[in-house]
């Protein structure tokens, strides 16, 4: 079965027929509609050998990404020498990304996912719970749609080399 990007992410916008509105009716405002949800968390006090276990962050990663809804595509991570892994988990609807700083206990995390059906703050309650963060900082916020995006056909702009 071969699986466009449109089949993979839940609303990228192209062709009518994922509009959220017809193509003749203007949006009420430029935040009417969100493409997505940001999370930013801030992970403290966490469990050192945790934050530079790279076999269990990706677990844990992977883990997050299902329990927020999302499609892993890739996951990408990199042990550092003395200390601390980052890690990128592609989704079909956009990212996750941890930092650790295991010789302090903390963990940059960010979440980002598009369309309706995922819930981010379910990825970072499990990042936040496995590596036993005695304190966190969760910011989030909706980003909006632009104008344009999700209304009417879209084409690639096409870059001639």
């Amino acid at each position: 079965m071969n699986q466009s990007l449109s089949c993979l992410h839940p609303n990228p916008g192209w062709g009518a027929a994922s509009s959220p509105l017809p193509a003749s009716a203007p949006p009420a405002s430029p935040s009417n509609d969100t493409v997505g949800k940001h999370c930013i968390l801030e992970l403290y006090d966490c469990d050192s050998s945790k934050l530079d276990d790279e076999s269990f962050l990706r677990t844990t990663i992977t883990n997050a990404a299902q329990r927020a809804g999302a499609t892993l595509l890739q996951l990408i991570t990199h042990r550092f020498d003395p200390q601390g892994v980052t890690g990128l988990a592609l989704l079909a609807e956009s990212h996750i990304s941890i930092h650790t700083w295991p010789e302090s206990g903390y963990a940059a995390v960010d979440v980002f996912t598009c369309g309706d059906h995922t819930m981010p703050e379910r990825a970072c309650h499990v990042l936040r719970t496995a590596l036993g963060a005695s304190r966190h900082k969760l910011t989030s916020f909706r980003r909006e749609t632009p104008l344009g995006v999700g209304q009417g056909d879209r084409e690639p702009h096409l870059v001639t080399l």
